[in-house]
């Protein structure tokens, strides 16, 4: 394989090929992103320049998760595929295997249990004006909106706020088990470049392919979503930039954790506030588009952006409406 000139691209190509080749997608095509939610949240995410985190076992699909833990445990289990980056690794470092089974196993509980996300989603040009029925559907409620958002803080490598986006893959066993493959076969190529990371990085580098493989792998079934996570496990990477919180959401009492939308320049997090980050905001299907409409114009312009309001397509289909505000420029 071609050789990147930086270490770090070299480390994400042979451990996180996956997300990498995504990401380079979404810089190519400037592709945005999405984040499908209720006007009310919408509301209160400019005004308090907070973005909610949410415990993945009370999220709507929160089952799906399990599918990514029972693949992992498939492959890695596999005779052939697991059998394969087992003796690799092994030749590498003598008690790889062991050390990397007792980690991952340590920290699965947890992983599970205390892993806090931001669901968002790719965003089609094609869906500039009126977004992507399903996802109305499913998030949208009698009073929907969608946040479309510029990627580059989404893109941006820093540990500013140790919360780290990944593109989720919809993957059955047997196309889970060839990215598997992949990363043992990459590992392989690799070898001497690898050995001079050293053991613990290298258990490092594995234990986290594992844990976004078993985070960030959806049934088939889900594709149309497009999904990205932000992900934070408070326990494996604490922040002290993200608050923890007791908030009630429907009906239910329970902890978030809050992304500030503040830029970190220093540690190279930017694009974060609101007028950079929003780059427009589409109001769905409703009773009420103008009286939404006057309201996230004055929050928008409120939060620094300039003529919110300029781009004010309404293009009515019975009782709903798409209502497009500008957020900041569309490059």
């Amino acid at each position: 394989m071609e050789r990147p000139s930086d270490e770090g691209d070299l480390i994400q190509s042979i451990f996180f090929a996956g997300h990498r080749k995504r990401a380079n997608d979404i810089r190519r095509n400037n592709t945005r992103f999405v984040h499908y939610t209720t006007a009310e949240v919408a509301a209160s995410i400019i005004t308090r320049r907070f973005v909610w985190m949410r415990n993945l076992q009370t999220m709507n699909d929160h089952m799906e998760f399990e599918h990514g833990f029972r693949c992992l445990k498939s492959a890695y289990n596999d005779e052939k595929s697991g059998g394969f980056l087992k003796t690799t690794l092994e030749s590498l470092f003598p008690g790889f295997r062991e050390e990397l089974e007792r980690r991952f196993d340590w920290w699965s509980p947890l992983l599970r249990s205390n892993t806090y996300l931001t669901c968002i989603s790719e965003h089609r040009r094609s869906e500039n004006n009126y977004g992507r029925l399903s996802m109305w559907r499913a998030y949208g409620g009698g009073n929907g909106v969608a946040v479309v958002m510029n990627n580059r803080p989404f893109l941006t490598e820093s540990e500013a706020l140790n919360a780290y986006t990944s593109p989720v893959s919809y993957l059955d066993d047997k196309r889970f088990r060839s990215e598997f493959d992949h990363l043992a076969k990459n590992i392989k190529k690799n070898m001497g470049f690898i050995h001079s990371l050293g053991k613990e990085s290298v258990l490092n580098l594995v234990f986290h392919a594992f844990r976004f493989f078993a985070l960030c792998t959806k049934h088939p079934g889900f594709h149309e979503e497009k999904e990205w996570r932000i992900i934070y496990s408070p326990d494996l990477e604490p922040s002290n930039r993200i608050a923890e919180d007791i908030h009630s959401v429907r009906g239910v009492p329970q902890k978030i954790y809050k992304i500030p939308l503040e830029d970190v320049p220093d540690e190279g997090l930017v694009g974060v506030r609101i007028p950079d980050l929003i780059e427009r905001i589409i109001i769905g299907p409703t009773q009420y588009p103008q009286a939404m409409f006057q309201a996230f114009e004055k929050l928008l312009k409120d939060a620094g952006v300039e003529n919110p309001g300029e781009l004010p397509g309404v293009n009515y289909l019975g009782r709903s409406a798409s209502i497009i505000l500008a957020g900041g420029s569309e490059a």
